[in-house]
């Protein structure tokens, strides 16, 4: 068990309420992310309704990453999640995201109208993810904070996927599966408004300025989180984006529509909670570094063996894609963890906004270039691409861990 954090504040009781509010927290993010990847659940449907290429559809998915990195950099220099009740800015963000999302579903017929609604939504959300690891964070003990962060990160995964669930469920027109989400979203909004408290666990009372947005940058081990939590993110939406692509493409699995959305589902959806889950119980028993390493050199390696399973048989891409589905993601709240224990504690929310700010502005960029690699080599080797991200990450956590210990 990682105890650098328990170490220095000594033992720390867990806040009376903190199960209730932690499982409203985990629940307020399953549905307030059903948004995020609608419109790329439903690509296929639009391109050939709207008549797009494969470089024109892209923009459905990255103009969301751009609108949350925008929305995450405002906020981060406003330090919005430091100054506002965190449920209420949460919950405002959510019922904005849920409007840009049935705006689209009602009356957009284009991408002249869809990518400013989805840029907007990204915006948005910016305040709804970022703040819900704050909110996390004020109720987790230090002991607890990496299985808390697992579950967190685990429902965002499984909120991203459900559009895809949706659209396996049977032929939906496609504005019905944008307003099933914008619905769940809803939902997310009210119910941060109404049910979700911020926790006692983090500092109060300091006034936020500017420059506390770039503190995670200055000393040694939140810079180290920074940048294993950047490797991590050159893979992870790049991965999310373009495995229904790679199924396609695949030679080992002739598969439907709907089964390209089921397997993408039990990919990013199942297989991915369950390795956030596994992620946030490692970094409690074994340390922040090992378990965001460990989790790195497997979505590594399965980047680099990808070709290998290009036209396997059915069961085996099926377990090679649990296992990258699971290890892609294991990490994500160690990154979150590790900044929350190591940064300022007057301004984690702030500093976690900075760092999701940056790693989704570089997701935007192998989100782009992914689809370049495949017609360069095709599909079978465009995976290589993502590879250096993780494997940089996980060097960057070793020396995350020798900085911890050199500071204890």
């Amino acid at each position: 068990m990682d105890r650098t954090q328990e170490g220095r504040l000594g033992p720390v009781p867990q806040p009376e309420g903190a199960r209730r509010q932690l499982a409203l927290i985990a629940g307020v993010q399953v549905l307030g992310l059903a948004v995020w990847f609608s419109a790329t659940a439903i690509a296929p449907t639009l391109r050939v309704e709207w008549g797009l290429s494969t470089g024109a559809a892209v923009w459905l998915t990255a103009s969301v990453q751009l609108g949350f990195a925008t929305g995450a950099v405002v906020s981060g220099l406003l330090t919005l999640a430091d100054r506002v009740p965190p449920h209420r800015l949460a919950a405002a963000c959510a019922l904005g995201a849920s409007g840009c999302t049935a705006t689209l579903a009602l009356v957009s017929d284009g991408l002249g109208s869809a990518v400013p609604l989805r840029f907007l939504t990204g915006a948005f959300l910016a305040g709804l993810y970022p703040v819900g690891m704050k909110l996390t964070a004020s109720w987790a003990r230090p002991v607890d904070r990496g299985r808390a962060f697992g579950l967190l990160i685990g429902c965002l995964t499984l909120g991203s996927a459900l559009p895809h669930l949706v659209a396996a469920a049977g032929p939906l027109p496609w504005r019905a599966v944008m307003l099933t989400a914008a619905s769940l979203t809803l939902l997310a909004g009210l119910a941060a408004l109404v049910a979700v408290r911020p926790g006692p666990l983090l500092a109060r009372g300091a006034r936020p300025e500017l420059r506390h947005a770039w503190a995670g940058f200055r000393e040694p081990a939140p810079r180290l989180a920074n940048l294993g939590y950047f490797g991590h993110m050159w893979e992870l939406y790049a991965l999310w984006t373009w495995l229904p692509a790679f199924l396609v493409a695949q030679r080992g699995w002739d598969l439907s529509a709907g089964g390209v959305s089921a397997v993408t589902f039990a990919t990013v959806g199942g297989a991915g909670l369950v390795g956030a889950l596994v992620g946030g119980w490692a970094a409690d028993r074994w340390g922040r570094a090992p378990a965001a390493s460990g989790a790195m050199l497997v979505s590594g390696a399965s980047c680099l063996l990808s070709p290998l399973v290009f036209d396997v048989p059915a069961a085996v891409l099926a377990v090679f894609l649990a296992v990258w589905g699971a290890s892609v993601i294991a990490d994500s709240g160690v990154f979150s963890t590790a900044l929350s224990e190591t940064a300022d504690q007057r301004f984690v929310g702030t500093a976690l906004t900075v760092q999701t700010a940056v790693g989704f502005t570089l997701t935007v960029l192998t989100i782009q270039a992914l689809p370049a690699m495949a017609e360069a080599v095709g599909w079978q080797f465009a995976f290589w691409l993502l590879a250096p991200g993780p494997l940089l990450g996980a060097l960057a956590m070793r020396r995350f861990r020798i900085a911890i210990q050199d500071k204890d």
